[in-house]
C-alpha cells in the first residue's frame, strides 16, 4: 500500500489539508447550483461537519467525493424552499421606474431578463458545467473530477450550453 492511503481523516492535519484543499471549489460549485452565497457556504459547512462526523469511515482519497456527494444532496433538500423563494421575488419585482429614457430602460431590461432566463432554463447539468468554466475558470478535466463524469461528458454539455444559450439570446 501507499503511504497516503494510511492517512485517516480524523487527524486535525489532514482535515485542515482537506478543507484548504477543497472548501472554495466546493463553495463555487454549490452557489452556482443555489445562486446564494449564504447557503452555498452553509451547505459547505455541514458538509465538512459531515465528513468529520464519519472521519473514521471516510478514506482519504475518497474525501473530496464524498464531501461533493454531501454537499450537492444537501442542495437538492433545499430545492424546493429556494423554488418558493425564488418565486416569491420573481412576483414582487420593483415596477417604479423613471421615464428618463424609456426605451434604453425596456431594452435593458428585456436583455437581462432574455439572459437570465437562458442561464436558468439551461438544464441544471449545462448550467453547472458553463459556470464552473465561464465564471470560475475551471478546466474540462477539473470539472469532471468535481460533477463525477467524463471529460468527453463536460465537452459535451458546454457545447449544447453554448448553442442554447446563443440561439436564445444571440439575436440581440
Amino acid at each position: 500500500m501507499k503511504k497516503d492511503n494510511l492517512k485517516s481523516v480524523c487527524e486535525q492535519k489532514n482535515f485542515e489539508e482537506i478543507f484548504n484543499k477543497h472548501s472554495n471549489s466546493l463553495r463555487n460549485y454549490i452557489y452556482y447550483k443555489c445562486g446564494n452565497t449564504q447557503q452555498a457556504e452553509d451547505i459547505v459547512q455541514e458538509s465538512y461537519i459531515k465528513l468529520w462526523d464519519n472521519c473514521n469511515k471516510i478514506i482519504f482519497e475518497k474525501s473530496k467525493s464524498f464531501l461533493y456527494t454531501v454537499a450537492n444532496n444537501r442542495f437538492l433538500n433545499e430545492v424546493a424552499h429556494k423554488k418558493v423563494v425564488l418565486q416569491h421575488q420573481k412576483t414582487n419585482v420593483n415596477r417604479d421606474k423613471t421615464n428618463l429614457t424609456p426605451e434604453f430602460i425596456l431594452e435593458e431590461k428585456e436583455f437581462y431578463i432574455k439572459l437570465k432566463k437562458a442561464i436558468a432554463d439551461l438544464p441544471e447539468k449545462q448550467r453547472e458545467v458553463f459556470l464552473l468554466s465561464r465564471i470560475d475558470k475551471k478546466k474540462y478535466i477539473e470539472i469532471s473530477e468535481i460533477v463525477g463524469v467524463s471529460v468527453k461528458a463536460i465537452e459535451k454539455r458546454m457545447s449544447k450550453a453554448l448553442f442554447t444559450l446563443k440561439d436564445k439570446i444571440g439575436k440581440v
